[in-house]
């Protein structure tokens, strides 16, 4: 099933829309917010990645050396932005950036909670989870930011910068909070709270979808 013009965001009159973030359309404000709480939870979760799997098994860890931890992680790290690729033909041939990037928040979301729980398969597939999810929302919500915009519109370059904004935030904030809560609390208290956030991400993308056009 191939998706149509209908289902995908048009691009509106955005000069006529100044009630978001600095003046610019209330659209952006949903996807800053949105892009916060995902790099919010992926940062937060790859903080704890290597330290958890290379903690001993007594403090709570997996007990890997530190060659097998490292060769999980950098697997990891790559996936995460090879998805991409899937991420963005399915959006453009399936189902839609709006709804890919809804969907690659839940997976995002069982994923850290799926690593939450202090069971060896259930960490790996929520790394699993994690790589699907963000291969779906990364690209896509880029796209959504862009059309939010017209060809015209001379705010755009700045809008893009604002939601960059929002990505440097979230990865800031994310191993500041995670980081103490997985030595401070638990492992698994960490990676629930990079779930969290992108379960809070998930509902203000979805109660400001109908400011994306």
């Amino acid at each position: 099933m191939s998706t149509t013009t209908a289902d995908l965001p048009q691009p509106i009159d955005s000069t006529a829309d100044r009630a978001g973030i600095g003046g610019h359309p209330r659209g952006l404000t949903t996807l800053f917010f949105t892009e916060m709480w995902e790099r919010f939870s992926y940062y937060g979760m790859r903080a704890l990645l290597l330290l958890y799997m290379t903690a001993p098994l007594g403090a709570g860890g997996l007990g890997f050396d530190a060659a097998q931890g490292g060769a999980i992680y950098g697997l990891y790290t790559s996936m995460v932005y090879l998805a991409t690729l899937p991420g963005g033909w399915i959006a453009d041939r399936l189902i839609g950036p709006r709804r890919a990037v809804l969907y690659g928040g839940l997976f995002i979301a069982a994923g850290h909670f799926s690593m939450a729980a202090a069971v060896l398969p259930m960490f790996y597939l929520g790394l699993f989870l994690i790589v699907i999810g963000t291969g779906l929302l990364k690209g896509n919500v880029s796209v959504i930011v862009g059309r939010l915009y017209s060809k015209e519109d001379i705010r755009r370059d700045a809008g893009f910068s604002i939601f960059y904004m929002g990505i440097n935030l979230g990865a800031f904030i994310a191993p500041l909070v995670c980081g103490w809560l997985g030595q401070r609390v638990s492992w698994h208290t960490g990676f629930a709270a990079a779930g969290f956030g992108m379960v809070f991400g998930i509902i203000q993308y979805v109660l400001g979808s109908k400011h994306l056009g």
